[in-house]
């Protein structure tokens, strides 16, 4: 997995030409950021997350992150499904708990937040999952560009890289980047969680299945 190019399609038909990488991408208008509307869409995603099992958890974390993530997401939906996805996958009963910030902090990285981005060596969306994941999942490959299966993705293999590096989270991200023995990527992600994505961690913590280990300066 690697930083990727950002591009966007036209429309959903266009999917397979996004893939091959022939699309640029456009950037929103400024303007859309500032909708008015978008005091009605918190209050309602807060209502309807029903991963979260205390409302004022819900309600810290789409205020604190929302809009932090505007400038990166115009969309408003795609806003609010990214930040619901990643704190519910992080959050996954009967797994181990991983902070929300540093999932927020490595689709920084790896993507920005550019559900449509395709790197040099395929990986895939937002967490830039490798094309292959999905056919070994029973799940067709253009799912990856949607928002929920890709953080689930992602989410499992971070996981996954973590129980195996004992909670050493530069040592997972290496992992995960396929950066082992380099320490550029760990520390741009490590780096981008302490700058812009912290602060909410510590939601849902009384249903951890395990506690969270705060990242080492080594």
């Amino acid at each position: 997995m690697s930083t990727s190019s950002r591009r966007t399609p036209g429309s959903l038909g266009l999917a397979f030409v996004l893939i091959a990488g022939l699309l640029p991408w456009r950037s929103a208008l400024a303007d859309q950021q500032l909708d008015p509307g978008l005091k009605d869409v918190v209050a309602r995603a807060i209502a309807q997350a029903q991963c979260f099992t205390d409302r004022f958890d819900s309600a810290v974390w789409y205020r604190l992150m929302e809009p932090r993530l505007r400038h990166k997401v115009p969309d408003q939906s795609e806003r609010i499904a990214i930040l619901q996805d990643v704190y519910c996958e992080s959050h996954r009963p009967g797994e181990t708990r991983l902070p929300p910030g540093l999932v927020m902090a490595l689709i920084d990285v790896e993507s920005g937040f550019n559900r449509w981005a395709v790197s040099s060596t395929g990986a895939v969306g937002l967490m830039q999952v490798m094309p292959f994941w999905p056919e070994r999942l029973g799940m067709r490959r253009y799912e990856l560009t949607h928002v929920g299966p890709n953080v689930r993705m992602g989410c499992a293999i971070l996981r996954y890289y973590l129980k195996q590096e004992h909670h050493d989270y530069a040592k997972a991200l290496a992992h995960y980047n396929g950066s082992v023995g380099r320490r550029n990527y760990s520390d741009a992600v490590l780096e981008r969680w302490g700058d812009r994505w912290t602060g909410a961690d510590d939601l849902g913590r009384t249903q951890a299945a395990q506690p969270v280990k705060k990242p080492s300066g080594g």
